[in-house]
């Protein structure tokens, strides 16, 4: 046998089934520090001696600098080589979370943060290209699954575990665990993977393009993270940032549709099949996004939920949609995957319209059943809305399209996450001064409570409670009401999507 047929020899069992654990993993580290420092927020800012403000900004760096990387990875891949990206920026991500976890002031962790978000975003869109590559045809639905698994564990998974490592241990743990798990992928995924290194092709540097990307990126994620602290449009930070985000990211399309070699390859959105299958996963993503967001905020702020407790609730989601995803994966072989996704959101939406009727009496069953049933509907939307966007593309425009699809879905949840927060805050407000005006007119309910030994203090302090726990409730119910018309509304897009007329090759050279 030749040397060039040994290097393409497919993987022996043992080999296929380690590099799909080691790329999963890789996936999953990389979408968990997106979540992991969120509920730490508290404990970094005081080790640092800092405020709560300034301690958002270990958020708001990883976000912004991995917002950015994302999209680049089909220029990296095709400069350097998929396998060589992708072990290198694995290696460079243990090592900037060892550096963020030896940090002892916030200007340092805020750098390590950077540079750890820079490092984590090839890891999405890689670990997906790099499974279909290396699974038979014939299995590419279950390489699907793998990855789609670990998508949607991590962010449920990661507030969890930042607490329980905050809780039990100290905030550095949360980062310096990353790096025996980065090191062990990049070590064996260079050992397994550098058969199927892609070819290199050294196209001219986009340097403006890269420059346009960082501003209106960068201006629009620190927009989102900012924006509640600030009052939104009241402050001229963020009307400044929002006219920067908007001109760059005119300037930013323009210069990169009229480049001979663009750093993102926007040409991708031609394909139709694509720019549908996206635009569904965008908008589901942004609708699971801001119920997951809202969830533990109402179990904690007011249905009396540890942190903990909050995401051992919301965990469920996870877990019934890690059992679900290898069905799908198989089904997703045999079916037109644009009638499983159509089912799959569908059935997300109408779950979601189920929860538009809470009380402030419900259990925890009654709470985490509707969560279970969302995670079994989450693999029908992920895993054929991922292939038929990346079976909508030329086989050479795979990465390029993995890395711009990931781009919209982190965009998609950030955008979610902001609005819902200052939408559900400003509710509460709106609810409550209406509550007020209209709550035991004729003070029935406050005579009974005197009646029963309480003061006038004690009294109006129970009223109080009441007229707040029921603004919460009926915000949180009017979002999910929004939430659940958006999904349904993108379970009809995907129709969009022209039907699939091949599946992926993992064998393709990309």
């Amino acid at each position: 046998m030749s040397k060039a047929e040994s290097m393409l020899q497919p993987l022996s069992g043992w080999q296929l089934w380690a590099a799909a654990m080691f790329l999963s993993m890789a996936n999953l580290i990389a979408i968990l520090d997106m979540t992991i420092a969120n509920v730490s927020v508290l404990t970094i800012a005081g080790g640092l001696a800092v405020t709560p403000t300034q301690g958002t900004w270990v958020i708001t760096s990883y976000a912004v600098a991995e917002a950015i990387t994302v999209p680049l990875t089909g220029w990296f891949t095709q400069r350097y080589g998929s396998v060589k990206v992708f072990v290198i920026a694995m290696a460079a991500f243990g090592l900037c979370s060892a550096l963020a976890g030896l940090s002892t002031s916030l200007g340092f962790l805020v750098f390590a943060r950077v540079l750890q978000g820079m490092a984590g975003g090839p890891l999405m869109p890689l670990s997906q290209t790099l499974l279909l590559r290396i699974f038979p045809k014939e299995k590419a639905g279950a390489a699907t699954g793998i990855w789609a698994m670990t998508t949607l564990v991590g962010p449920v998974l990661g507030p969890i575990l930042g607490g329980w490592i905050c809780d039990n241990y100290s905030w550095p743990w949360i980062f310096l665990i990353n790096l025996p798990i980065a090191g062990a992928c990049a070590y064996i995924c260079w050992k397994i993977l550098r058969r199927y290194e892609t070819k290199i092709v050294r196209n001219p540097i986009d340097v403006i393009g890269f420059v346009l990307l960082i501003i209106w990126v960068g201006a629009l994620q620190i927009m989102l993270d900012e924006g509640k602290n600030l009052d939104w449009f009241s402050s001229n930070i963020i009307v400044s940032l929002a006219v920067i985000a908007v001109v760059g990211f005119v300037a930013f399309l323009i210069w990169e549709f009229t480049e001979e070699h663009p750093i993102v390859d926007l040409r991708v959105f031609r394909h139709r099949g694509f720019s549908a299958a996206v635009l569904t996963i965008s908008l589901t993503f942004a609708g699971f996004f801001a119920a997951n967001v809202l969830t533990p905020l109402w179990l904690q702020s007011f249905m009396a939920y540890t942190a903990t407790d909050a995401g051992m609730t919301t965990a469920w989601i996870g877990i019934t949609a890690f059992f679900t995803a290898p069905m799908v994966a198989a089904m997703s072989m045999k079916m037109d995957p644009r009638k499983l996704v159509f089912v799959g959101v569908l059935w997300l939406g109408v779950i979601t319209l189920y929860r538009t009727v809470a009380t402030t009496d419900m259990s925890y069953w009654d709470i985490a059943m509707p969560l279970m049933l969302l995670g079994l509907g989450m693999p029908f939307f992920f895993i054929p809305s991922t292939a038929a966007a990346l079976a909508s593309v030329d086989e050479a425009e795979t990465n390029s399209a993995a890395g711009l699809m990931n781009f919209m879905r982190t965009l998609s949840g950030a955008i979610a996450t902001s609005m819902v927060t200052s939408y559900w805050e400003d509710e509460i407000t709106r609810n409550r001064a209406e509550l007020v005006g209209v709550i035991d007119p004729a003070q029935i309910t406050y005579s009974q409570l005197i009646e029963q030994g309480l003061s006038e203090f004690q009294a109006m302090a129970v009223l109080e409670r009441m007229v707040t726990e029921q603004s919460v409730m009926l915000a949180t119910n009017e979002l999910m009401l929004v939430v659940a018309l958006m999904l349904i509304f993108s379970a009809f897009v995907i129709w969009l999507v022209p039907k699939p007329t091949r599946t992926i090759d993992p064998s393709a050279s990309h």
